[in-house]
């Protein structure tokens, strides 16, 4: 049998990034993003409710995501459910599901959606969009040294 998991979710950040270090001095940081769904219903109104996702991510990513991001900012991101399960004080078995955010994207003008990055946490790199306009009919010419085949 198969297995995927994938998730994919572009929202705003519901509060400001919480950043922590696991004892291996691994960066953590925890976030949630609220994601917009709007439909028309059968009676012809338009409909909209919220979902918000409690969010996770580690290593650089984390200090980028802490660095750049607050409450409000628009992000996406790219990663796994993953469900934890633990005892808490009171000994009752707890859970909860939440998204391992693996890559992101800044997304949106102004603040943090600047910056305009993406980051995967396996590439280990940060790009920066170019600052130069793009928009003509014409991309932008790089050198056939670059090309990789």
């Amino acid at each position: 049998m198969a297995n995927f998991n994938k998730v994919i979710l572009a929202g705003n950040l519901t509060r400001d990034p919480q950043l922590s270090y696991l004892p291996s001095q691994t960066a953590v940081v925890n976030f949630g993003l609220a994601v917009n769904r709007q439909w028309k219903g059968q009676d012809g109104q338009m409909k909209q409710e919220v979902c918000f996702v409690d969010c996770r991510s580690f290593g650089k990513p984390a200090e980028t995501i802490n660095k750049y991001c607050k409450k409000g900012k628009p992000l996406l991101v790219e990663g796994r459910l993953t469900y934890d399960s633990w005892t808490g004080k009171d000994g009752v078995k707890k859970s909860k599901l939440y998204v391992t955010a693996e890559t992101f994207q800044f997304l949106g003008t102004g603040g943090a959606g600047e910056h305009g990055g993406e980051h995967s946490s396996s590439a280990g790199s940060e790009s920066q969009a170019p600052s130069e306009d793009y928009g003509s009919a014409e991309p932008p010419q790089t050198g056939g040294d670059d090309i990789p085949f």
